[in-house]
């Protein structure tokens, strides 16, 4: 399961500098073109699952990660649809001053950009709303009496969210029913996705960068978005490098970790995902799943032949596997446990399922 998510900002944020840096790319960070780059998750267990078992291939998760190259309301539908497949959001807010590169507004205001692009995001989602309400009058006037329930049901929920969006609620933060989620899902609102701010900021600012993030969390961290800063031009330049010598940049700057590992760990929180692993065919495998998901749906992010023919997984948590030392003997332990298709799978869990088609 690959993760979608997409990169906004104003222009002169530094949105495709932050793309280079998450995607290891080289992007021109000044054409206004969209960029589409893939990064590989982070994942220090798999290090130690190949050094214990010594597969022939280790395949890590991946994003992918979309840069649309201009504002949304400047954006054409065909990246507009794009964006709106993407599993999450990245708004790019610029912090960093460069008077060679002079903001679009005129000056820096981190909180005025945020502010126009969740707008922005609004307008957008206001719109397919208001076309939707304009397609259900019409329907109305000829539908039978057994669809006028369900007609008028979406009719109340999407006047409800159009209203939320006017007072600039984001539709991530309302309190849906299961059935009202279901009823809009197939309309990707943006404001909908778990949203990632990056704050961009210059390497002289680096030593405030806490304390900033803890300011900008205090007013804009809900349950499905959050505030962290990056100093995406240092981390472009260092994805250049070799890993030690990053590190050790990384290091004179009091950084521990690099902007792809934050960004990741943070989305993956707002999107509610977990990682299982597989070891099948010498190869071990790292896949991105949502919290709660039963084994047999698991087995069905692997290959639709799996959940097809399901028949049961054979499950270790990793720090059963590592206390063990080997497969082996995890079956000497009997920590290796037969599951049914209902077993929800944990953060960690080495599967091997087993099915007939």
């Amino acid at each position: 399961m690959s993760i979608d998510i997409g990169i906004i900002g104003l222009a002169k944020s530094g949105r495709t500098t932050i793309f280079n840096a998450l995607t290891k790319g080289k992007a021109d960070t000044k054409s206004p073109a969209p960029h589409i780059g893939i990064a590989k998750v982070p994942e220090p267990r798999l290090k130690v699952l190949a050094d214990m078992l010594h597969p022939k291939r280790v395949v890590p998760a991946e994003v992918s990660y979309i840069d649309i190259g201009a504002s949304v309301k400047a954006t054409g539908s065909q990246i507009l649809n794009q964006l709106a497949s993407a599993d999450a959001l990245i708004d790019v807010a610029r912090a960093f001053i460069n008077d060679s590169v002079p903001h679009v507004e005129g000056s820096i205001d981190v909180d005025r950009d945020i502010v126009t692009n969740n707008l922005e995001l609004a307008v957008y989602d206001s719109g397919i709303i208001s076309r939707r309400l304009e397609r259900i009058e019409t329907s109305l006037k000829g539908a039978k009496p057994a669809e006028r329930g369900s007609i008028l049901r979406e009719q109340e929920l999407l006047t409800r969210l159009r209203t939320e969006l006017e007072k600039e609620t984001p539709i991530r933060e309302l309190s849906l029913t299961s059935d009202e989620l279901k009823t809009i899902a197939n309309y990707q609102f943006l404001t909908a996705k778990p949203l990632l701010i990056v704050v961009n900021i210059g390497e002289e600012q680096i030593p405030q960068a806490a304390s900033l993030e803890v300011q900008l969390n205090s007013r804009y961290r809900r349950a499905k978005s959050g505030v962290i800063t990056l100093c995406g031009k240092l981390e472009m330049e260092l994805t250049q490098l070799d890993d030690d010598t990053a590190r050790s940049f990384r290091a004179e700057f009091g950084l521990t970790e690099s902007g792809l590992d934050r960004v990741i760990k943070l989305s993956y929180e707002l999107l509610g995902l977990i990682s299982f692993f597989t070891i099948v065919s010498g190869e071990v495998k790292a896949w991105s799943i949502q919290k709660g998901t039963t084994a047999i749906e698991a087995a069905g992010k692997i290959h639709s032949d799996m959940e097809r023919g399901f028949i049961r997984a054979e499950v270790i948590s990793y720090n059963d596997l590592v206390k063990c030392g080997s497969l082996a003997e995890t079956h000497k332990r009997g920590v290796l446990r037969l599951e049914g298709k209902g077993y929800v799978v944990q953060d960690g869990d080495v599967i091997t399922f087993l099915f007939n088609v």
